[in-house]
């Protein structure tokens, strides 16, 4: 068994370079490629795992991702939260004026220069229809 498993390691690094040492941006690229096709046609595959926690440590070492992380940190919550949910939405700052007001105020929030208030995180929270405690 010993042997079959470190000759099927072997082909699975052969294979998918990323789980091998030293990976690149273009091992990256298609280990995500086959993370996406593992989602839609196997999602139970356990190489989708193994694969995607290889994904998660070769990110870790990115000097963008690590300053991205760092910046998200530094920010309260709520501003994450909301960040997050114009992303996903593709909004703009101008997309919040029922919720928050101006789009000065908008980026002002964002930047952390303002908080949100009590009436905004119930106006977001009734937009998006989630809890306000993910403004808290």
């Amino acid at each position: 068994m010993i042997k079959d498993a470190i000759k099927a390691t072997e082909a699975l690094v052969s294979a998918v370079p990323l789980l091998g040492e030293n990976p690149n941006e273009q091992d990256y690229q298609e280990a995500l490629e086959l993370v996406e096709y593992l989602l839609m046609n196997n999602p139970t595959s356990p190489l989708l795992d193994i694969v995607s926690n290889r994904i998660t440590a070769y990110e870790n070492t990115l000097p963008e991702i690590i300053n991205f992380r760092a910046d998200m940190d530094a920010l309260p919550d709520g501003i994450v939260v909301l960040m997050t949910l114009m992303d996903q939405y593709g909004l703009k700052q101008s997309d919040l004026a029922d919720e928050i007001g101006s789009k000065s105020l908008v980026s002002r929030i964002l930047r952390g220069e303002r908080k949100l208030t009590v009436e905004h995180i119930g106006k977001l929270a009734d937009r998006f229809g989630i809890s306000p405690a993910l403004f808290i």
